[in-house]
């Protein structure tokens, strides 16, 4: 009786996937993971950032500069697109536009003190303005 009971608590797996020979299955289930890793690595390319530039001397320069147009309301600010004045800012960008000027002297080359000396000029005409 014992037995009866044993044999009416098994059951039986029956495989209902279809295969054309032994084994493709798995070669497409391995094909298809690798369609999809191949598209998650493009999507991952495509939606990383595109590298920043080198950081030197002048584009310190220019981004110390390009934040004084925005405080001054020249450019928009980036991250709202809205032109807004701030004058003590821009003052303070400025500003230390300046100190660098005076600490960094006979330490550029040519190249770098013209182009502090005229954003400076600019931005300080700029400021002149915005303030009349």
């Amino acid at each position: 009786m014992e037995e009866e009971k044993e044999e009416k608590k098994r059951f039986k797996v029956i495989d209902k996937r279809i295969f054309a020979r032994e084994g493709e299955g798995e070669a497409e289930q391995k094909e298809e993971k690798k369609v999809q890793e191949e598209k998650r690595e493009d999507s991952a390319k495509t939606q990383q950032p595109p590298p920043l530039p080198e950081v030197t001397f002048s584009t310190f320069i220019y981004s110390l500069s390009t934040s004084a147009l925005v405080h001054l309301g020249e450019i928009p600010e980036p991250t709202t697109q809205k032109m807004a004045k701030n004058l003590p800012l821009a003052k303070q960008t400025i500003d230390i536009l300046g100190i660098l000027q005076e600490k960094t002297k006979g330490n550029l080359t040519q190249e770098e003190e013209n182009l502090l000396n005229s954003l400076l000029y600019d931005l300080r005409m700029r400021f002149v303005k915005a303030t009349a």
